[in-house]
């Protein structure tokens, strides 16, 4: 078991525990298939004899009875921009120090992206990075250098770091920020509990439809902890519950509530689902307990 406490948490530490996270879960399987993913078709051109067929448009052929190719502006580099939720409900459950065993949201949320930019940094693909809670925290294009790599590491090590409390934001507002940021076709990550937009949904789907507007392909992780946010799994005695981000508090037996917490919960968790398919997003709930495997392999596997 690795445990890393605050105090001694450094920057090298994130690194090495991505690596880690990707070679644990990865082994076996092929190469992302997204590599080339962003390449933007600028063109045809006559097949000469000789060349490789791979590019070659046969819907036009069909049409035309003349063969033609596909040439592309860009035909190696994926650009994936990373969008972390950082509100302080992303901090649930309370956590001390850094136990990779029990992680709460955020820190999930951060060492699985770190995980995914391992992967694309080892295929040399631009990676940017957006970060928001009440405020839009933090932004940075796509690149794909070692420098820009070790800077959004550090940044990640830094949310880590954040324990600033009742840290509300209203999700939607900042994806439409992030939209008018990202120009050029890219692949979209976005980590997020979706707490706070249960009285927002429209607002967040039109939000994420933005997302897709210059025809991004958006994967959103829905990070939760199973246990105890989805099936309210709590002893059955008087129990104070403190709504971290509002800092209201309820008194209640957990019991008494169960069965219409769970329902109320498995409708919102099947609108936002629904909602995705509507709008093609790849959408992966994800239970925070269950490690990563889960954010991993899809991510390999999106189409």
């Amino acid at each position: 078991m690795i445990k890393l406490h605050k105090n001694d948490y450094q920057l090298p530490h994130l690194e090495l525990l991505a690596k880690q996270v990707v070679e644990g879960t990865l082994v076996g399987l092929h190469k992302s298939p997204f590599h080339g993913y962003s390449a933007e078709f600028l063109e045809h051109k006559i097949y000469v004899p000789g060349e490789s067929t791979k590019f070659v448009d046969w819907k036009l052929y069909a049409r035309t009875d003349k063969l033609y190719t596909k040439k592309f502006e860009d035909e190696t580099n994926l650009r994936a921009h990373f969008i972390i939720d950082n509100s302080s409900s992303m901090h649930y459950p309370i956590r001390k120090g850094f136990d990779i065993e029990h992680l709460n949201k955020i820190q999930f949320s951060v060492l699985a992206t770190a995980g995914l930019m391992e992967i694309l940094k080892r295929q040399r693909d631009a990676i940017g990075m957006s970060i928001y809670s009440d405020t839009y925290e933090f932004y940075a294009k796509e690149k794909n250098n070692p420098k820009h790599h070790r800077m959004l590491l550090n940044r990640l090590e830094q949310v880590l770091n954040d324990t600033k409390p009742q840290k509300t934001t209203e999700t939607y507002r900042y994806l439409h920020e992030i939209a008018e940021n990202i120009h050029r076709r890219s692949l979209i990550v976005l980590f997020t509990d979706l707490w706070e937009v249960r009285q927002n949904k429209t607002e967040l789907f039109e939000a994420l439809r933005h997302l897709k507007y210059n025809k991004h392909q958006v994967i959103l992780f829905h990070v939760f902890d199973y246990k105890t946010e989805y099936s309210f799994d709590f002893p059955n005695k008087a129990t104070k519950f403190v709504d971290i981000e509002h800092g209201t508090h309820l008194n209640i037996y957990p019991q008494q509530f169960k069965e219409a917490y769970e329902k109320a919960v498995a409708d919102y968790f099947k609108q936002i689902k629904e909602s995705c398919y509507k709008y093609k997003i790849d959408y992966i709930p994800v239970d925070i307990a269950l490690g990563f495997k889960p954010v991993l392999v899809p991510f390999l596997l999106a189409k």
